[in-house]
Protein backbone atom coordinates (compact mmCIF):
# COMPACT_ATOMS: atom_id res chain seq x y z
CA UNK A 1 0.00 0.00 0.00
CA UNK A 2 1.50 3.12 -0.93
CA UNK A 3 1.35 6.17 1.89
CA UNK A 4 -1.38 8.32 2.53
CA UNK A 5 0.03 11.09 3.69
CA UNK A 6 2.96 11.37 0.33
CA UNK A 7 1.36 14.96 -1.55
CA UNK A 8 1.09 13.96 -4.71
CA UNK A 9 1.31 16.36 -7.73
CA UNK A 10 -0.36 16.39 -11.27
CA UNK A 11 2.20 18.36 -13.27
CA UNK A 12 0.04 18.57 -16.29
CA UNK A 13 -3.51 19.69 -16.69
CA UNK A 14 -5.84 20.96 -19.11
CA UNK A 15 -7.99 23.02 -16.79
CA UNK A 16 -10.76 24.63 -18.76
CA UNK A 17 -12.90 27.95 -17.64
CA UNK A 18 -13.06 31.55 -19.33
CA UNK A 19 -15.40 30.46 -21.93
CA UNK A 20 -15.17 26.47 -21.88
CA UNK A 21 -17.15 26.31 -18.61
CA UNK A 22 -19.26 23.45 -20.45
CA UNK A 23 -16.07 21.32 -20.61
CA UNK A 24 -14.55 22.12 -16.74
CA UNK A 25 -14.06 24.93 -14.57
CA UNK A 26 -10.70 25.37 -12.44
CA UNK A 27 -12.82 24.46 -9.44
CA UNK A 28 -14.68 21.43 -10.35
CA UNK A 29 -10.80 20.30 -11.95
CA UNK A 30 -9.47 20.57 -8.44
CA UNK A 31 -12.02 19.02 -6.95
CA UNK A 32 -11.75 16.05 -9.23
CA UNK A 33 -7.87 16.17 -8.27
CA UNK A 34 -8.59 15.79 -4.90
CA UNK A 35 -10.96 13.09 -5.15
CA UNK A 36 -8.36 11.48 -6.88
CA UNK A 37 -5.64 11.63 -4.44
CA UNK A 38 -3.51 14.49 -5.93
CA UNK A 39 -2.66 17.49 -3.78
CA UNK A 40 -1.22 20.10 -6.28
CA UNK A 41 -1.44 20.41 -10.35
CA UNK A 42 0.04 22.39 -12.50
CA UNK A 43 -2.34 23.82 -15.49
CA UNK A 44 -0.94 24.18 -18.70
CA UNK A 45 -1.84 26.96 -20.92
CA UNK A 46 -3.44 26.35 -24.01
CA UNK A 47 -7.01 27.94 -22.92
CA UNK A 48 -9.25 29.49 -25.30
CA UNK A 49 -7.65 32.82 -24.87
CA UNK A 50 -3.67 31.37 -24.36
CA UNK A 51 -1.56 32.34 -20.91
CA UNK A 52 1.20 34.51 -22.36
CA UNK A 53 1.65 37.68 -20.43
CA UNK A 54 1.21 38.78 -16.04
CA UNK A 55 -1.97 40.09 -17.05
CA UNK A 56 -3.45 36.52 -18.26
CA UNK A 57 -1.33 34.80 -15.37
CA UNK A 58 -3.81 37.28 -12.83
CA UNK A 59 -6.88 36.81 -14.39
CA UNK A 60 -6.78 32.85 -14.71
CA UNK A 61 -5.52 32.50 -10.89
CA UNK A 62 -8.49 35.14 -9.78
CA UNK A 63 -10.48 31.91 -10.79
CA UNK A 64 -9.06 29.74 -8.18
CA UNK A 65 -11.07 29.17 -5.26
CA UNK A 66 -9.37 30.96 -2.29
CA UNK A 67 -9.25 27.94 -0.22
CA UNK A 68 -7.39 26.12 -2.98
CA UNK A 69 -4.83 28.59 -3.74
CA UNK A 70 -1.66 26.80 -2.53
CA UNK A 71 -3.08 23.43 -4.74
CA UNK A 72 -2.66 25.36 -8.11
CA UNK A 73 -0.09 26.05 -10.36
CA UNK A 74 0.08 27.18 -13.82
CA UNK A 75 2.75 27.66 -17.00
CA UNK A 76 3.10 30.15 -18.94
CA UNK A 77 2.89 29.44 -22.94
CA UNK A 78 5.77 30.51 -25.39
CA UNK A 79 5.80 32.10 -28.46
CA UNK A 80 8.36 32.90 -30.63
CA UNK A 81 8.28 36.73 -29.89
CA UNK A 82 11.75 37.13 -27.76
CA UNK A 83 10.00 39.98 -25.40
CA UNK A 84 6.90 37.57 -24.68
CA UNK A 85 9.86 34.88 -23.83
CA UNK A 86 11.52 37.35 -21.66
CA UNK A 87 8.54 38.31 -19.41
CA UNK A 88 7.59 34.16 -19.25
CA UNK A 89 11.20 33.96 -17.63
CA UNK A 90 10.78 36.79 -15.40
CA UNK A 91 7.47 35.58 -14.23
CA UNK A 92 8.58 31.97 -13.15
CA UNK A 93 11.88 33.77 -10.96
CA UNK A 94 9.02 36.54 -9.59
CA UNK A 95 5.95 34.63 -9.03
CA UNK A 96 5.66 31.39 -7.29
CA UNK A 97 2.42 30.37 -8.44
CA UNK A 98 4.26 30.28 -12.31
CA UNK A 99 5.80 26.87 -12.34
CA UNK A 100 7.64 27.10 -15.91
CA UNK A 101 6.95 27.82 -19.32
CA UNK A 102 5.05 25.40 -21.74
CA UNK A 103 5.84 25.45 -25.33
CA UNK A 104 4.09 23.36 -28.20
CA UNK A 105 6.29 22.32 -30.95
CA UNK A 106 3.28 21.31 -33.02
CA UNK A 107 0.10 21.67 -33.39
CA UNK A 108 -2.35 20.10 -30.68
CA UNK A 109 -5.30 21.91 -29.35
CA UNK A 110 -5.97 25.71 -29.04
CA UNK A 111 -3.60 27.59 -31.19
CA UNK A 112 -0.44 27.68 -29.18
CA UNK A 113 2.14 26.32 -31.01
CA UNK A 114 5.58 27.08 -32.33
CA UNK A 115 6.25 24.99 -35.72
CA UNK A 116 9.27 26.72 -37.56
CA UNK A 117 12.43 25.10 -36.26
CA UNK A 118 14.03 28.30 -36.57
CA UNK A 119 11.54 29.38 -34.24
CA UNK A 120 12.23 26.78 -31.94
CA UNK A 121 15.45 27.72 -31.65
CA UNK A 122 14.95 31.15 -30.92
CA UNK A 123 12.78 29.88 -27.77
CA UNK A 124 15.96 28.38 -26.42
CA UNK A 125 18.56 30.69 -27.40
CA UNK A 126 16.17 33.45 -25.73
CA UNK A 127 15.44 31.59 -22.96
CA UNK A 128 19.03 30.99 -22.15
CA UNK A 129 20.38 34.58 -22.69
CA UNK A 130 18.01 35.69 -20.54
CA UNK A 131 19.61 33.36 -18.07
CA UNK A 132 16.30 31.18 -17.18
CA UNK A 133 17.20 28.00 -15.41
CA UNK A 134 13.39 26.87 -15.05
CA UNK A 135 11.55 23.83 -16.54
CA UNK A 136 10.89 24.54 -20.18
CA UNK A 137 8.07 21.54 -21.07
CA UNK A 138 7.98 20.67 -24.59
CA UNK A 139 5.11 18.83 -26.54
CA UNK A 140 7.15 16.99 -29.35
CA UNK A 141 5.32 16.85 -32.35
CA UNK A 142 7.40 17.28 -35.43
CA UNK A 143 4.57 19.03 -37.79
CA UNK A 144 6.65 18.26 -40.70
CA UNK A 145 5.93 14.33 -40.09
CA UNK A 146 2.38 14.67 -39.26
CA UNK A 147 0.00 12.84 -42.19
CA UNK A 148 -3.30 14.62 -43.24
CA UNK A 149 -4.88 10.77 -42.75
CA UNK A 150 -7.52 11.69 -40.13
CA UNK A 151 -10.74 10.03 -41.00
CA UNK A 152 -13.38 10.64 -38.10
CA UNK A 153 -15.54 7.68 -39.78
CA UNK A 154 -12.52 5.30 -39.11
CA UNK A 155 -10.67 6.72 -35.44
CA UNK A 156 -7.75 4.51 -36.40
CA UNK A 157 -6.34 6.74 -38.90
CA UNK A 158 -5.29 9.23 -36.26
CA UNK A 159 -2.94 7.18 -34.72
CA UNK A 160 -1.52 6.63 -38.68
CA UNK A 161 -1.39 10.12 -39.03
CA UNK A 162 0.49 10.87 -36.35
CA UNK A 163 3.37 8.18 -36.31
CA UNK A 164 6.38 7.59 -33.73
CA UNK A 165 8.30 9.19 -35.75
CA UNK A 166 7.03 12.83 -35.66
CA UNK A 167 7.51 12.40 -31.79
CA UNK A 168 10.85 10.86 -32.15
CA UNK A 169 12.19 13.60 -34.47
CA UNK A 170 10.80 16.21 -32.73
CA UNK A 171 12.36 15.58 -29.24
CA UNK A 172 15.89 14.99 -31.36
CA UNK A 173 15.21 18.67 -32.66
CA UNK A 174 14.45 20.26 -28.82
CA UNK A 175 17.78 18.11 -27.46
CA UNK A 176 19.69 19.90 -30.43
CA UNK A 177 18.60 23.13 -29.81
CA UNK A 178 18.54 23.26 -26.14
CA UNK A 179 22.92 21.53 -26.21
CA UNK A 180 23.45 24.37 -29.09
CA UNK A 181 21.92 27.29 -27.36
CA UNK A 182 23.74 25.93 -23.90
CA UNK A 183 20.24 26.01 -22.38
CA UNK A 184 20.56 25.66 -18.58
CA UNK A 185 17.19 25.24 -17.78
CA UNK A 186 15.55 22.03 -17.73
CA UNK A 187 13.53 20.38 -20.66
CA UNK A 188 10.98 18.36 -19.92
CA UNK A 189 9.44 16.37 -22.81
CA UNK A 190 5.96 15.90 -21.92
CA UNK A 191 3.62 12.55 -22.66
CA UNK A 192 6.32 10.22 -24.04
CA UNK A 193 4.03 7.41 -25.92
CA UNK A 194 6.41 5.27 -27.39
CA UNK A 195 10.11 3.09 -26.74
CA UNK A 196 11.85 4.99 -29.18
CA UNK A 197 11.39 7.97 -27.20
CA UNK A 198 12.75 6.71 -24.14
CA UNK A 199 16.34 5.29 -26.02
CA UNK A 200 16.62 9.21 -27.46
CA UNK A 201 15.96 10.53 -23.94
CA UNK A 202 18.16 8.23 -22.69
CA UNK A 203 21.22 8.86 -24.87
CA UNK A 204 20.81 12.46 -24.02
CA UNK A 205 20.85 11.83 -20.63
CA UNK A 206 24.46 9.77 -20.79
CA UNK A 207 25.56 12.46 -23.03
CA UNK A 208 25.63 15.08 -20.21
CA UNK A 209 25.64 18.68 -20.73
CA UNK A 210 21.56 18.97 -20.56
CA UNK A 211 19.27 18.98 -17.40
CA UNK A 212 16.31 16.49 -19.23
CA UNK A 213 13.01 15.04 -18.06
CA UNK A 214 10.48 13.00 -19.27
CA UNK A 215 6.95 12.26 -17.85
CA UNK A 216 4.19 9.56 -19.45
CA UNK A 217 0.39 10.10 -19.01
CA UNK A 218 -2.15 7.38 -17.40
CA UNK A 219 -3.85 6.63 -20.63
CA UNK A 220 -0.26 5.67 -22.49
CA UNK A 221 0.51 3.39 -19.77
CA UNK A 222 -3.36 1.87 -19.98
CA UNK A 223 -4.59 1.26 -23.79
CA UNK A 224 -3.07 0.24 -26.62
CA UNK A 225 -4.15 1.43 -29.89
CA UNK A 226 -6.74 -0.96 -30.07
CA UNK A 227 -8.99 1.24 -28.20
CA UNK A 228 -9.50 3.23 -31.73
CA UNK A 229 -10.55 0.48 -33.84
CA UNK A 230 -13.98 1.04 -33.76
CA UNK A 231 -16.64 4.14 -33.49
CA UNK A 232 -16.24 4.82 -30.11
CA UNK A 233 -12.46 5.38 -30.44
CA UNK A 234 -13.29 8.89 -31.10
CA UNK A 235 -13.50 9.48 -27.34
CA UNK A 236 -9.90 8.21 -27.06
CA UNK A 237 -8.48 10.33 -29.71
CA UNK A 238 -5.44 12.62 -28.49
CA UNK A 239 -2.13 13.67 -28.90
CA UNK A 240 0.03 11.97 -29.22
CA UNK A 241 -2.05 8.69 -30.17
CA UNK A 242 -2.42 5.85 -28.12
CA UNK A 243 0.66 3.35 -29.45
CA UNK A 244 0.99 -0.08 -29.96
CA UNK A 245 1.04 -3.08 -27.25
CA UNK A 246 4.74 -2.77 -27.42
CA UNK A 247 4.63 0.54 -26.83
CA UNK A 248 2.58 0.41 -23.91
CA UNK A 249 4.82 -1.90 -22.45
CA UNK A 250 7.72 -0.30 -22.87
CA UNK A 251 6.50 2.86 -20.89
CA UNK A 252 5.52 1.07 -17.91
CA UNK A 253 8.95 -1.14 -18.01
CA UNK A 254 10.65 2.28 -18.56
CA UNK A 255 8.44 3.87 -15.74
CA UNK A 256 9.42 1.34 -13.41
CA UNK A 257 13.29 1.40 -14.17
CA UNK A 258 13.08 5.36 -13.06
CA UNK A 259 14.01 6.18 -17.20
CA UNK A 260 10.60 8.25 -17.14
CA UNK A 261 10.33 10.48 -14.17
CA UNK A 262 6.94 11.26 -13.69
CA UNK A 263 2.99 10.76 -14.27
CA UNK A 264 1.32 13.10 -15.61
CA UNK A 265 -2.77 13.31 -16.82
CA UNK A 266 -2.78 15.39 -19.48
CA UNK A 267 -6.18 15.68 -18.44
CA UNK A 268 -7.86 17.53 -21.12
CA UNK A 269 -11.89 17.16 -21.09
CA UNK A 270 -14.17 17.67 -23.63
CA UNK A 271 -18.15 16.75 -24.05
CA UNK A 272 -19.15 13.95 -25.48
CA UNK A 273 -20.98 15.89 -27.85
CA UNK A 274 -17.68 17.31 -29.12
CA UNK A 275 -15.72 14.10 -29.30
CA UNK A 276 -18.22 12.19 -31.58
CA UNK A 277 -19.88 14.71 -33.76
CA UNK A 278 -18.31 18.30 -33.59
CA UNK A 279 -14.78 18.97 -34.26
CA UNK A 280 -13.50 15.62 -32.55
CA UNK A 281 -11.12 17.10 -30.39
CA UNK A 282 -7.95 15.44 -29.02
CA UNK A 283 -7.85 15.11 -25.25
CA UNK A 284 -8.75 12.67 -22.52
CA UNK A 285 -10.16 13.38 -18.94
CA UNK A 286 -7.29 11.48 -17.31
CA UNK A 287 -7.35 12.91 -13.73
CA UNK A 288 -10.19 10.11 -13.58
CA UNK A 289 -7.87 7.07 -13.90
CA UNK A 290 -4.98 8.41 -11.77
CA UNK A 291 -6.07 7.27 -7.92
CA UNK A 292 -6.86 3.60 -9.50
CA UNK A 293 -3.47 3.91 -11.45
CA UNK A 294 -1.35 5.27 -8.50
CA UNK A 295 -2.81 3.05 -5.26
CA UNK A 296 -3.58 -0.30 -7.03
CA UNK A 297 -1.97 -1.48 -10.70
CA UNK A 298 1.45 0.37 -10.05
CA UNK A 299 2.39 -2.07 -7.62
CA UNK A 300 0.58 -4.89 -9.62
CA UNK A 301 3.15 -4.02 -12.08
CA UNK A 302 6.22 -4.70 -9.70
CA UNK A 303 6.82 -0.94 -8.50
CA UNK A 304 7.30 -0.31 -4.78
CA UNK A 305 6.48 2.29 -2.65
CA UNK A 306 9.19 4.53 -3.03
CA UNK A 307 9.47 3.99 -6.87
CA UNK A 308 5.42 5.31 -6.86
CA UNK A 309 6.57 8.20 -4.17
CA UNK A 310 9.56 9.47 -6.78
CA UNK A 311 6.60 9.36 -10.20
CA UNK A 312 3.76 11.00 -8.28
CA UNK A 313 6.09 13.46 -6.25
CA UNK A 314 9.74 13.41 -5.59
CA UNK A 315 11.17 13.48 -8.98
CA UNK A 316 8.64 16.32 -9.58
CA UNK A 317 9.46 18.40 -6.75
CA UNK A 318 12.91 17.98 -7.39
CA UNK A 319 13.04 19.27 -10.83
CA UNK A 320 10.69 22.07 -10.19
CA UNK A 321 12.32 23.16 -6.88
CA UNK A 322 9.06 23.36 -4.76
CA UNK A 323 9.21 24.03 -1.44
CA UNK A 324 6.23 22.10 0.09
Amino acid sequence: MVQANVKRIDPHVHFRDEGQEHKETISHGLAVAKEEGVTIVFDMPNTLKPILTEQDVKKRLMLVPPAEKGRYFLYIGATANEDQLKEAARLVKEMKEVIGIKMFAGKSTGTLQIISEDDQRKVYSTLAKAGYNGVLAVHCEKEALIKDLFNPSEPITHVLARPNISEVESIKDQIMFAKEASFKGTLHICHVSCKESIELIEKARKAGGLRITCGVTPHHLLWSDEMMKNREGLLYKMNPPLRSTADVEAMRKALKEGKIDWIETDHAPHTIGEKMHKGHPSGYPSLYLYKKLVEETLAKWGMDEKQINDATSGNIIKAFQLEI
